[in-house]
């Protein structure tokens, strides 16, 4: 405790001057709270607490509804609204929603925009995850989906409909900048503006590229973008969250509203985790997303490799989407087919010594998986053929190890799936 950090029974406790002479069980209960002058933390504090105390019962009521004033960590926590604002600010957005998960973010902006009869229009190739979220609305809420291909406006332009009084009109639009696992590239700026034309919002999961490669909100116009904060927000296989940032503060009001009510939030401590994850953003994804690049070009000439997507390739179908889009960096993730389909990519991903084999991607540690019976399990052979996804596709995640030192890993892991 510095000489300028004071502590008074008073200040802790205003209704009461002696607090000191209260019982010990008391006491114990009511430790003092520091008060720090003269200087401030450089890190944000984290606070645990999931209760605030206030000095007024109009106060109290006043905090009910603004995100900005702290009641009840449900509602709002000082440590995860630090997180909220500083993601909206990479992301360019006028305000932001933690969630507990990835996939708690894309539940709450889903189920807040979406009602019973819905339209989406989503692209073909999503993350399982958000596929089974869909395919389950379209069962129980009767909500209509629209796969389209992420790259032609006119056929976005086709599937959007207009409301009438037998069915409702296109809620919004679904996209992902940077396709799992496939690594497709959405034409953003020309999807979103057909959808803008049309009055339907613009969803884009940007977890792939982080705000650091793409920004679709200021660039392109989006209304929501939302990540997986678990990935490359926070980076180091340590926390699990999500984020939506949200282009308007009247939208952000709307999912709010029933963020509130879902409960799915993000505990304080995993909010700080990934605020100190984000002060080396930059540093990893330059680092992951140029090493993914140079693994892409030598895993492209292997003859255990039937072929190699990365944005940065130009054999890659949407490379000239992904040079306008992504300027700075194609990521960090390399799709992959084998040439033994489906038993090579389990000799591969069994093979790997410093890659792990694991779920997840972001992390500073390369992850290898296999897609069709992983993170895309709840697709049919159809489907999955529909998303380009084969028996022999495996997901690189690379970290930001020395990139010779993972080439060696990958050429001894291929050489058994020859």
């Amino acid at each position: 405790m510095t000489a300028d950090t004071h502590l008074t029974a008073a200040d802790h406790h205003p209704e009461s001057a002696h607090p000191e002479s209260a019982r010990p069980e008391t006491l114990a209960v009511h430790a003092p709270q520091p008060e720090i002058r003269g200087s401030r933390p450089l890190g944000v504090p984290i606070h645990q607490n999931h209760v605030f105390a206030f000095d007024s019962a109009d106060a109290l009521a006043e905090a009910f509804g603004s995100p900005d004033e702290f009641l009840y960590s449900r509602m709002g926590n000082p440590t995860v609204r630090a997180l909220e604002t500083a993601v909206a600010r990479l992301e360019g957005g006028a305000d932001a929603l933690s969630y507990a998960s990835g996939m708690g973010a894309i539940n709450g902006v889903l189920l807040a925009l979406l009602s019973s009869g819905g339209h989406v229009v989503a692209q073909r190739c999503l993350y399982g995850g958000t596929y089974a979220l869909l395919t389950d609305l379209a069962a129980r809420w009767g909500v209509e989906v629209t796969y389209v291909s992420g790259t032609d406006a006119d056929e976005v332009r086709a599937a959007l409909r207009p409301g009438t009084a037998q069915r409702p009109g296109t809620a919004l639009l679904y996209l992902e900048t940077i396709a799992n696992p496939t690594t497709r590239v959405s034409d953003l700026p020309a999807l979103i503006a057909v959808a803008r034309e049309a009055g339907v919002p613009t969803v884009v999961d940007n977890t792939f590229a982080s705000p650091l490669l793409c920004r679709p909100i200021p660039s392109y116009g989006a209304d929501v973008v939302v990540h997986s904060a678990t990935k490359y927000l926070a980076g180091h296989a340590d926390v699990l969250g999500g984020i939506a940032v949200f282009r308007d503060t009247a939208l952000h009001r709307r999912v709010r509203h029933y963020a509130v009510e879902q409960g799915a939030v993000t505990d304080p401590f995993a909010a700080w985790l990934t605020l100190r994850g984000l002060q080396t953003l930059p540093l990893r994804v330059e680092r992951q997303s140029a090493s993914a690049a140079d693994l892409a070009a030598r895993l492209a000439a292997h003859p255990a490799v039937a072929a190699v997507r990365h944005p940065a390739l130009a054999s890659h179908p949407d490379h000239t989407i992904a040079a306008r889009l992504l300027p700075r960096g194609g990521g960090g993730v390399v799709s992959l087919d084998l040439a033994g389909g489906r038993e090579a990519g389990k000799a591969f991903v069994e093979a790997v010594r410093l890659a792990s084999l694991s779920v997840s991607l972001g992390d500073v540690k390369t992850l290898v998986m296999h897609p069709a019976s992983t993170s895309h399990r709840q697709l049919d052979e159809p489907a999955l053929a529909a998303a380009g996804i084969g028996p022999g596709t495996v997901r690189l995640s690379v970290g930001i190890e020395h990139v010779e030192d993972l080439w060696a890993d990958l050429e001894q892991a291929l050489a058994k799936a020859l």
